[in-house]
C-alpha cells in the first residue's frame, strides 16, 4: 500500500469560514486569486501535477464501467438539497454531480478557481474605489438542461427570487421559499436582482456592498426554472416576468413546489421530465434502491468534456463499513473517517489500495442549546457553560484519536481560521486566553455551584449515529464531566439532524463544519435568527462584526472583525472548538484521477475525472 500525504491548505486563506453544511461525520479568506498550497496527486493525469485546480486531461468519450463510492449512510433526499430540510455534505456530493457547475470552484485547497467551460466573468467596477460592485457573467452559448432547454437568465433569476427578497418574505421567519441560505444575498447584497432579459446568455449583478464572496454566489444554487414554470402552469418567460414584476402570488406557487415537488420518498426517483441534469451525470431510470445506493450515469446530452466513465453509484454505508467495503471490492473510493484504526486497517489491504492523507478545512465543535435546557441564560447560563468547558477533556481526545492519524494535530481554538493557516496565531491570542485547554475540575465543580442548577445536571449530546469517534469522545466527556455533577448522556441517533437538532431537543450538539474558501458565510451560524445557529445564539456584538465583515473586500478588516467574532464566541461560549479533521483517502490501486482535497466537497470534488484501472 503506497501512503501520500498532500500539502496542508496553509496559505489558501487569510480568514477562512464555513459553507453551508453540517458535515456529520469526515468523508463527515479572500480567496479570490487563483494558485495557493501545493497539493501533490498520486493518481492519474500526471503523477505529479502540483496544482490544486482541475488537471486538464484530455477526456474525449466515455468509458465503460462502474465506479462506488460513498459519502454515508444517509438516504438522497431528492433532486432539491438547497432546502433548511435537505441540505447536507451527502446529498450534495450527489447533486453537484448533475447541477450545473457555475462559474467558479474549490480548488483542493479551498482557492477560488474560474470555470471557462460553463462561462466566463468581467467585473465590470468596483474591486477598487467607491464604485458599486459590478459583475458580469456569460453562460457558454452551448449550455443546456438535458431536456435542450437553455441554462441562461432565468435559472439565475429563479435562484435569486429563491432566496426571499424582502418583497416576497418580508418576515424573515417565514420564507415563501425553504431556502436553506439566509436572506443577506437578495436583501442586502443584490437586492435588485440580477439584471437582464428572458433567454440571455449575458446579464450583470450589482452588489449594494463590496461582498467578499461575490465568486460564490451566482451560480451556485442552480435549478431548472422552466421546470418550476411547467409545474405550475406558465412558461419561462411569464415567470421571469412574474418575478421583475414582484408577484407574490406567482411567485407562492412557485416556491411550492420548489420547496415540495422536487422531494423524493426512498426508492423512487423524480420524474424525468422535472428533474433534468445540467452536468455531465444524471439520475440513472430504476437506479435507486432505497437504503442501499443511487446511481448516476453519464449525460449523454452534456455539452462540454464528457464524463471519464459511464456511471457513479453512490451506496448509503455506514462510515463504519467503508473499509471493508474497500476490500470487498463494494466500494473502489472512500473517504473514511479518520480514527486511530484506518490507517492500520488500510495498511492490511497492502498493494490492494491507494492511500492519500491531508489537512482538511472541516472541525469539530460542541454548540450548547441557547434557547432551552441548562446551559441558556434563563438556566445555568454562563456559569454552567464554563464549567463544562472546564471539565470537558479536548487535549486527551484530540492525543487519543486524532493525533495517531495526524502527528501534527492540536486543539483547534477558533472557528474561523484553522491551526495551518497564517492567521491563526494571531486571532487565538487576540481572542482566547487558553483557559479551557486543560482540564480543571476544581473550578468546574467551583462554576457548577454558581450556577445554581441543581445536580446531578442531565446533558444529552447529540450527534449524527453511528459515528464511532464522536461515541468515544462522548464517553471521554463524560468520564470526566460526570465527576462535578454533570451527568452525561449519549444520544447519538441516525436523525439526529432532521428532528432533534432543528427541535431543540439536546443539551448540547457533536458535529463539524465542513470549510472550503468563504469568508462571510459564518455570519449564517452565528447571527441572531440566523438558518444555521440552530441553538438560539444570540450577540449584538457577533451580529454587528459578520455586518462589517461582509460588506467589505478589505482582508485586514476581515482579519480584524474575525478577531472581535472569535472574542465574543469565547467571552459567551457560544461552543467548544475541539479539532480539525484530519483527511483519508483510500481507493483501488491503478484507479486514475482520484484527489483528495480540503474542501467540504470531499474526493467526489473530481469524480468526474475518475477512471477504473484497466
Amino acid at each position: 500500500m503506497k501512503i501520500r500525504r498532500t500539502a496542508q491548505a496553509a496559505s489558501v486563506v487569510v480568514v477562512g469560514s464555513l459553507v453551508l453544511a453540517a458535515c456529520t461525520s469526515s468523508p463527515d479568506d479572500p480567496a479570490t486569486a487563483d494558485g495557493g498550497g501545493e497539493q501533490t496527486s498520486e493518481s492519474g493525469g500526471s503523477d505529479t501535477y502540483e496544482g490544486t485546480d482541475k488537471e486538464a486531461l484530455d477526456i474525449t468519450e466515455t468509458a465503460e464501467g462502474e465506479i462506488f463510492y460513498s459519502t454515508g449512510q444517509d438516504e438522497w433526499t431528492g433532486y432539491n438539497t438547497l432546502t433548511a430540510d435537505t441540505y447536507s455534505t451527502y446529498g450534495n456530493v450527489i447533486m453537484d454531480r448533475i447541477r450545473p457547475e457555475g462559474f467558479f470552484y474549490f480548488g483542493t485547497d479551498g482557492t477560488i478557481h474560474e470555470n471557462p467551460e460553463f462561462g466566463t466573468v468581467e467585473v465590470v467596477s468596483g474591486l477598487e474605489g467607491d464604485d458599486p460592485l459590478v459583475i458580469e457573467y456569460t453562460v457558454n452559448d452551448d449550455a443546456t438542461w438535458s431536456d435542450g432547454n437553455a441554462i441562461d437568465y432565468g435559472d439565475f433569476l429563479l435562484e435569486w427570487v429563491s432566496q426571499n427578497p424582502a418583497w416576497l418574505s418580508p418576515d424573515p421567519a417565514a420564507p415563501v421559499f425553504n431556502h436553506v441560505s439566509g436572506p443577506d444575498y437578495p436583501n442586502t447584497q443584490v437586492p435588485d436582482g440580477p439584471q437582464g432579459e428572458d433567454g440571455d446568455k449575458t446579464f450583470t449583478v450589482e452588489y449594494a456592498e463590496k461582498y467578499p464572496d461575490w465568486k460564490l454566489v451566482t451560480g451556485a444554487y442552480l435549478l431548472p426554472a422552466h421546470v418550476v414554470a411547467d409545474q405550475i402552469g406558465l412558461t419561462e418567460t411569464e415567470l421571469v416576468q412574474a418575478i421583475k414584476d414582484q408577484n407574490v402570488e406567482v411567485l407562492t406557487q412557485a416556491a411550492e413546489f420548489w420547496n415540495d415537488g422536487w422531494l423524493s420518498n426512498p426508492g423512487e426517483l423524480p420524474d424525468p421530465s422535472i428533474a433534468p441534469s445540467g452536468n455531465r451525470y444524471q439520475l440513472m431510470e430504476g437506479g435507486w434502491t432505497a437504503g442501499q445506493s443511487l446511481t448516476l450515469e453519464a449525460n449523454p446530452e452534456y455539452w462540454g468534456t464528457p464524463a471519464a466513465t459511464d456511471r457513479i453509484t453512490f451506496r448509503f454505508l455506514a462510515a463504519d463499513a467503508h473499509t471493508q467495503a474497500l476490500e470487498n471490492g463494494d466500494l473502489n473510493v472512500i473517504e473514511p473517517q479518520a480514527t486511530v484504526d484506518t490507517l492500520p486497517q488500510l495498511e492490511q489491504l497492502g498493494d490492494a489500495v491507494e492511500v492519500q492523507t491531508g489537512a482538511e478545512l472541516t472541525w469539530e465543535h460542541l454548540d450548547f442549546n441557547f434557547a432551552s435546557g441548562v446551559f441558556s441564560d434563563a438556566e445555568g447560563g454562563l456559569a454552567l457553560r464554563e464549567a463544562f468547558a472546564y471539565c470537558m477533556p479536548r487535549q486527551q481526545i484530540v492525543d487519543n484519536l486524532i493525533a495517531p492519524v495526524d502527528p501534527e494535530a492540536q486543539l483547534m481554538n477558533a472557528r474561523e481560521v484553522f491551526p495551518f493557516q497564517d492567521t491563526y496565531d494571531e486571532v487565538v491570542e487576540a481572542s482566547y486566553d487558553g483557559r479551557f485547554d486543560e482540564v480543571n475540575l476544581e473550578e468546574a465543580q467551583r462554576l457548577v455551584e454558581e450556577s445554581g442548577i441543581a445536580t446531578p445536571i442531565d446533558v444529552r449530546i447529540g450527534y449524527s449515529a453511528p459515528n464511532p469517534r464522536r461515541t468515544n469522545q462522548v464517553e471521554m466527556i463524560k468520564s470526566s464531566c460526570d465527576q462535578v455533577g454533570f451527568n452525561v448522556t449519549d444520544v447519538g441517533s441516525a436523525d439526529f439532524f432532521s428532528v432533534a437538532l432543528p427541535a431543540g431537543d439536546y443539551e448540547a450538539a457533536l458535529f463539524a463544519w465542513a470549510g472550503s474558501g468563504q469568508i462571510a458565510s459564518g455570519q449564517n451560524i452565528y447571527s441572531t435568527a440566523y438558518p444555521q445557529n440552530y441553538g438560539g445564539y444570540t450577540n449584538t456584538a457577533v451580529d454587528e462584526a459578520w455586518v462589517t465583515l461582509a460588506q467589505s473586500l478589505d482582508p485586514e478588516v476581515h482579519l480584524e472583525q474575525t478577531k472581535v467574532i472569535e472574542r465574543e464566541l469565547w467571552d459567551t461560549l457560544f461552543g467548544i472548538p475541539i479539532f480539525a479533521h484530519p483527511g483519508v483517502v483510500a481507493y483501488s490501486a491503478g484507479m486514475e484521477n482520484v484527489r483528495h482535497t480540503a474542501t467540504q466537497n470531499g474526493v467526489a470534488w473530481n469524480a468526474d475525472q475518475w477512471l477504473l484501472a484497466e
